[in-house]
């Protein structure tokens, strides 16, 4: 069986769906396929008990009217459909250290922002607000995150380095582990992270910030709506196994594990970069670029600990919480220590639907290396395929799930007295089901020292493939939507893609 297309989208995460969405609306003949049970990569939900967990999306900035991740999701006809929350203004995240009872906010608005941290560092008032003026200065030199203008990158600012500016704005050590307390986002180890993605990373949440009611699937599910709106086929349980190629070296279809045939003009790629470079074939490929790629480092992964609560045992909180063991722990808190691990956790909650001054449930999150899994790494385990993974591994979860609640229990005593059920994610289980490489959260670790190593073109050598996702530049939500209307521009001309996204006030 074959079916042909103008655009083929390998993988359903959300830059896939964006790229699919952007090309759909200018009337080509767009398809997506997808390898997993459920659509949407870094958007997957799960359901125990009847309760809905996200698997990457906690919240989300920029969601106000007028801001950049509103206007692309208006463009996109999905922004009226979000059921969203809006988090505290006075604090939407919270810093904390070791036995110091201050939880140090993050609030939204700049000047919100500054007045809430100066309560705390009431000398430092200046040097917060140059700190502002400064993100919001590098957020605005980088191409399309004002939506429309810049098409090339200021290369000076790539080269910032995070930790050398957060020295030279202020020399208070506790504020400058305050400004980094977030650095979860993009699993920054601050000594070598370029200063622009944490700006990009931070000012978005500053702007304003949002937690999706219904979990990060609803923005998938409703891309996915309009796909099927404009005349898209998107399908599931449809794994690409192989390229296929014509006599000049054009890519010409691709065949599906369950032996389908699928022929379009165009291909857009949204797996993980060193998936599409096998299909590829690293032989259609220059050594240098293949070598490029197969010398990034990933983010470290995580372990992820879903707490089912006993109802009205917990008041429930309108903000996350990042905790740190020690403040210095901040600029290289990846690298932990496995005897003292979690060093470092963030911790979100679900208020109850009925009673929502009280929480249901809470995630709680610290990093994870590959390594320690990698004695089951040939072990593969989905709702789609599912497959145990042995005794062993059930232990090493639960020895790592009674240390979480251990740290847990530092900040809210007898929690263990309120928990119903308990539900673990490891590396592995992020890997089967989003397709990153060893499980990453974020794609590969960028370096202010050589920032151009780790970017790459939506333009690929092979004429009409082109790459969008996380693994491709930058990660998170507006990350990867500003990266799939980068790879559309390169199908449809700039022109095309900034008068429509114009026509979004």
């Amino acid at each position: 069986m074959k079916k042909e297309y103008d655009i083929l989208v390998i993988g359903s995460g959300l830059g896939g769906l964006v790229s699919a969405l952007v090309l759909a609306k200018e009337g080509l003949k767009v398809c997506v396929l997808e390898k997993n049970n459920q659509y949407g990569g870094n958007l997957q939900t799960f359901s125990r008990d009847k309760l809905l967990f996200d698997t990457g999306v906690h919240y989300l900035g920029g969601l106000s009217k007028g801001q950049n991740l509103n206007r692309f999701f208006s463009y996109l006809e999905i922004m009226d459909g979000l059921d969203l929350q809006k988090m505290d203004e006075d604090g939407y995240d919270r810093i904390s250290f070791g036995d110091d009872s201050i939880e140090y906010p993050h609030a939204q608005g700049y000047q919100n922002f500054v007045e809430q941290l100066i309560r705390y560092f009431p000398n430092e008032k200046e040097n917060l607000e140059n700190y502002c003026e400064e993100i919001q200065y590098v957020c605005s030199q980088f191409p399309r995150y004002n939506v429309v203008g810049k098409d090339h990158y200021n290369e000076e600012i790539l080269h910032l380095n995070t930790k050398r500016f957060i020295e030279s704005v202020t020399q208070d050590k506790k504020l400058q582990s305050v400004l980094l307390g977030s650095n979860f986002l993009y699993a920054g180890d601050s000594g070598n992270v370029p200063f622009y993605v944490h700006a990009l990373t931070v000012n978005s949440y500053i702007q304003s910030a949002y937690k999706c009611v219904k979990g990060g699937s609803q923005i998938s599910r409703l891309l996915i709506r309009k796909l099927r709106q404009y005349g898209a086929d998107v399908y599931k349980h449809a794994e690409v196994s192989a390229f296929v190629f014509n006599s000049n070296n054009v890519l010409s279809s691709v065949k599906t594990v369950g032996g389908n045939e699928y022929v379009a003009k165009q291909f857009i790629s949204n797996i993980e970069i060193r998936s599409t470079v096998k299909l590829i074939g690293e032989e259609r490929l220059k050594k240098s670029f293949l070598n490029r790629i197969l010398s990034w480092q990933p983010v470290p992964s995580c372990f992820s600990v879903y707490l089912i609560l006993k109802p009205h045992t917990l008041p429930s909180f309108n903000y996350n919480l990042y905790h740190y063991s020690s403040e210095e722990l901040v600029w290289k808190a990846s690298q932990y220590n496995r005897a003292s691990w979690p060093e470092t956790y963030m911790l979100s909650c679900t208020p109850s639907r009925h009673y929502p001054e009280f929480a249901e449930s809470l995630t709680a999150i610290s990093y994870m290396d590959f390594d320690e899994v990698k004695q089951w790494e040939n072990t593969f385990n989905t709702v789609a395929d599912a497959h145990e993974r042995g005794e062993e591994y059930k232990m090493f979860k639960l020895d790592k799930t009674e240390k979480m609640l251990d740290a847990l229990e530092k900040k809210i005593p007898n929690l263990r007295h309120a928990i119903k059920d308990i539900y673990t994610s490891s590396p592995l289980s992020y890997r089967d089901y989003i397709g990153s490489f060893e499980g990453n959260m974020y794609g590969y670790m960028k370096s202010s020292a050589n920032p151009l190593k780790t970017m790459v073109s939506p333009r690929t050598k092979i004429d009409n493939l082109f790459l969008t996702g996380q693994s491709v530049n930058m990660h998170g939500i507006l990350g990867v939507t500003i990266g799939a209307f980068n790879t559309c521009a390169e199908i449809l001309g700039k022109e095309t893609v900034d008068n429509r996204l114009r026509s979004v006030i």
